[in-house]
């Protein structure tokens, strides 16, 4: 690659070319997860797990069970959240009930390591309205999304020690807005 040809704006699109070539092992059931998902693409993906979450949803209450979310949960927003406002995170038990089978909300995941938060207080670093899916390397427009100063991601047990300091994704939902 000639660097006088490419002027890159922005880091993501060069990311590939920054690795030595090693790989952690990845069992053959999560390689055909991961496969499938990149294959099918981020809106197709959404689209089967809503309606799938639906059906699953129609079953319980069919037997009487507890739907996920219940939908009393869902208008749990906050307006009018911008940088530099306190907020506190709620509960675990919280959170764990606004998420439908897949743990996330409106495709927003809740990961385990995010819990250690659960119940601080923290300070807003910015209201996340686009972001790259390094998926297929596009720029998403995004909503109810916020950022924590300092609440920065070392990764995951399912993917293991990561060096790279992403900032979690936190939905509205999940926060309290605290009068200063």
């Amino acid at each position: 690659m000639n660097t006088t040809e490419v002027q890159p704006d922005c880091q993501i699109k060069s990311v590939h070319l920054l690795t030595d070539g090693a790989r952690d092992p990845i069992s053959p059931g999560k390689f055909l997860r991961l496969f499938i998902r990149k294959l099918l693409g981020p809106r197709y993906v959404r689209f089967l797990k809503s309606h799938a979450n639906d059906f699953l949803n129609w079953f319980a209450q069919i037997r009487g069970k507890p739907t996920k979310p219940p939908q009393k949960l869902l208008h749990m927003t906050i307006t009018g959240l911008k940088s530099g406002d306190k907020v506190q995170v709620r509960s675990r038990e919280q959170i764990e009930a606004t998420l439908d089978h897949w743990g996330q909300v409106r495709g927003c995941s809740f990961a385990t390591e995010m819990a250690q938060f659960c119940g601080t207080t923290q300070r807003v670093l910015k209201i996340v309205e686009r972001f790259v899916d390094e998926r297929d390397f596009r720029v998403r427009k995004a909503s109810g999304i916020i950022l924590l100063e300092g609440v920065i991601c070392q990764g995951t047990a399912n993917l293991g020690r990561c060096d790279r300091s992403c900032y979690y994704f936190w939905r509205e939902e999940w926060l309290e807005k605290l009068e200063m």
